[in-house]
């Protein structure tokens, strides 16, 4: 398939996903299935004051991401933190990662090519391509990782703001179902919903849509 047909199939494809960690699982596997020659695509993004998110495809390399990810360091964290291209000829020797050497050699990874995303005002990160022979990249590969990756930042950006406005709209009815039970004012309800989301140790939308499913709930009783 040529170049345009693949940015358009990846298009389709993230933009019907259901939520960002789909998307990244739905990049993850068609970068795997698009890339001729690579054992494992693996996609990292990291989001402002959040936890990683990872996703992979392919036939190898779950114990190497798990161990960067872990130990965070290894070629795709780097590409995400300098927003560059990081690649590595013979994975299992590189010495910048000798943690990695083991698993590398033990998941038959030979060389990789991380290319950066930067998804604006949301998350850094990376999608990982390993080839399945040590030796550089084909060009023609990378340029390739190249072009799904800055199609993927526009993409995940738009689903990310997508999520954003639903939170936004979840919260806000939340808000207004507190304001009707005590009788308070806006501020003070998103004092309550906060306070409530830190005592449960849970995320405010989470929270958020407890509250107003509890509050539908009792109205139809």
């Amino acid at each position: 398939m040529e170049l345009a047909g693949l940015l358009h199939e990846l298009t389709v494809r993230l933009l019907a996903a259901d939520s960002l960690t789909q998307a990244l699982d739905r990049l993850a596997a068609f970068a795997a299935g698009a890339l001729p020659g690579v054992v494992r695509c693996s996609v990292a993004l990291i989001g402002e004051g959040g936890p990683l998110t990872g996703a992979a495809a392919g036939s190898a390399g779950e114990a190497f991401d798990q161990l960067q990810y872990a130990g965070s360091a290894g070629p795709g964290l780097e590409a995400a933190r300098t927003r560059t291209v990081v690649t590595s000829v013979d994975l299992p020797a590189d010495e910048r990662w000798p943690q990695l050497h083991a698993a590398a050699r033990a998941d038959g990874l030979a060389a990789v090519a991380a290319v950066p995303l930067d998804v604006r005002r949301s998350a850094v990160g990376a999608l990982s391509v390993y080839p399945d022979r040590a030796g550089e990249v084909d060009p023609e590969v990378l340029v390739t990782a190249m072009a799904l990756a800055g199609q993927a930042e526009v993409l995940l950006g738009e689903l990310h703001r997508r999520e954003a406005l639903t939170e936004g709209a979840e919260v806000d009815r939340a808000v207004g179902v507190i304001i009707a039970q005590r009788g308070c004012g806006v501020q003070e309800a998103y004092a309550v919903l906060q306070e409530s989301a830190q005592r449960l140790g849970l995320d405010r939308s989470t929270v958020a849509g407890r509250l107003v499913a509890a509050a539908a709930r009792n109205a139809g009783t």
